[in-house]
């Protein structure tokens, strides 16, 4: 039997699990969950990564005796030390503003075609190369590190980026596997402060007793150290022919594949090929997910996400549509506006009831859930047959629901704590339990866990003209 610690940073809140795995046990316990979000200091929204890391180490000190330390993270952002190690200035928040009119700048030179070749990676707005590119770098930076390796650093004093996390960066070359020194060249980065990538499952270091208070020896372990690389490694799937969304503040919806899809067409659809466990390619889109109603609930002051759910269950369908990865629907702010906006720009009325609001973004993101799984799979060339869900958003039944609806496939939902899971699986692995491949480790999810299944139900036609209301004919 293993025991180690599992810190897991989604965009809205962290959490500190421990976990026990062995031959028939795949068991999660948590020992500190807290709060993560954006904090606003002079115009710019940052990061609070020093309360993070108290948080981290608060829940480590609870653990007791542990094997291992894993960390994973949202993607994307980063730390930068100068030469002594020390860091210059609190993360800045990929929902800052500073990357506004970025991308289009970087993309006059640098065309879009020739970065997707060796990126392969959707345009986002705030991909790592536009916020390296929004502002020139502090001239006494030295190193970037990636959240995950920043916090890694931390802990053990050892410098490096792990390959899944560096694969959301805009500057790895998919292809070769390492950063890309043309891209990188061309943005304007120094190659200098891009460190050597590590493996899932390769020792960091281990733990600085006198720094974090823990005891000596506690090895920290690489893992698919992006959120959704751990999170993919814990989906309970037979077989290749499946998709899943990882759903939370952002949802993720894709395949997995063994290698990345750099076509026109999967670049014209916008699709990202982020490094997986195992060489894995995990070919997705990201869809804008929860943070719609999750916003909403912030401006109306109302916590009581059960009572919104049976008031949405409760409302017309297909009464409003929007298209949740409309750009007014990214940064923070009073969303029920932002909603009632976007319908009377789109010919709709707007909402009246908070239960018509939540209806309103479920049906939206079944929608774009739909949308995105059949342009998965046409331009893959991968059929499937079941859609897994896991993530917070697998407890919304609602939302299952009308995701089976819509995408017409059974969806299985569970496990909830995906990323925790697929976190400890690799440390396991690497402190020697015999999971030889995902398949193994994905059948212990199954045996351990419970999954609920949802049928599709409804009219497909009905779906059909919510989709072209929405999307048209694109």
């Amino acid at each position: 039997m293993k025991r180690v610690a599992a810190v897991d940073l989604g965009a809205s809140s962290g959490r500190v699990m421990l976990g026990e795995v062995g031959a028939d046990v795949l068991e999660l316990r948590e020992l500190n969950r807290f709060w993560n979000g954006p904090v606003r200091v002079s115009g710019r929204l940052h990061w609070d990564v020093l309360h993070l890391y108290r948080s981290i180490l608060e829940g480590l000190r609870a653990a007791g005796p542990l094997d291992g330390v894993g960390i994973d993270s949202w993607a994307v952002d980063y730390g930068l030390l100068d030469e002594s190690g020390r860091l210059l200035g609190n993360p800045v928040h990929y929902r800052d503003s500073r990357t506004d009119g970025v991308m289009e700048r970087v993309l006059s030179t640098i065309p879009a075609a020739e970065l997707y070749a060796v990126t392969g990676l959707q345009q986002l707005p705030f991909n790592t190369i536009y916020q390296l590119a929004a502002e020139k770098l502090p001239a006494d930076a030295a190193t970037l590190l990636m959240i995950p390796d920043l916090l890694a650093y931390w802990l053990t004093g050892e410098i490096g980026v792990e390959r899944t996390n560096a694969s959301t960066t805009q500057l790895y070359d998919v292809v070769a596997r390492d950063w890309s020194d043309d891209v990188v060249s061309r943005v304007g980065v120094p190659r200098q402060v891009l460190p050597a990538l590590r493996e899932p499952g390769d020792v960091v270091g281990t733990v600085l007793p006198d720094e974090t208070g823990l005891a000596p020896g506690i090895p920290v372990i690489a893992v698919g150290s992006h959120d959704t690389a751990s999170a993919v490694v814990a989906v309970p799937a037979v077989g290749e022919r499946f998709a899943y969304i990882s759903s939370g503040t952002w949802s993720l919806v894709g395949l997995e594949l063994d290698a990345p899809v750099l076509t026109d067409d999967a670049r014209e659809a916008n699709f990202t090929n982020e490094g997986g466990v195992d060489g894995r390619t995990r070919f997705l889109r990201n869809v804008m997910g929860l943070w719609i109603l999750q916003e909403c609930q912030r401006v109306w002051g109302d916590d009581d996400l059960p009572g919104l759910l049976r008031d949405a269950a409760a409302a017309p369908p297909y009464a409003v549509l929007i298209d949740p990865d409309a750009p007014e629907f990214l940064a923070p702010g009073n969303m029920p506006a932002r909603i009632e906006e976007h319908c009377r720009a789109t010919g709709q009325d707007a909402p009246r009831s908070r239960g018509a609001v939540v209806r309103c973004i479920l049906e939206s993101l079944a929608l774009a859930y739909r949308r995105t799984l059949r342009a998965a799979q046409t331009i893959a060339d991968r059929e499937v047959d079941v859609l897994h869900v896991i993530g917070g958003g697998s407890q919304n039944e609602l939302l299952c629901q009308l995701t089976a609806d819509a995408c017409g496939v059974p969806v299985l939902a569970g496990p909830v704590e995906a990323s925790a899971l697929g976190n400890v699986l690799v440390q396991a692995r690497a402190l020697g339990e015999p999971f030889p491949d995902l398949s193994a480790m994905r059948a212990l999810v199954r045996s351990t866990h419970s999954l609920r299944r949802y049928e599709p139900q409804g009219k497909p036609a009905d779906w059909d003209a919510a989709e072209s209301r929405v999307f048209g004919t694109r």
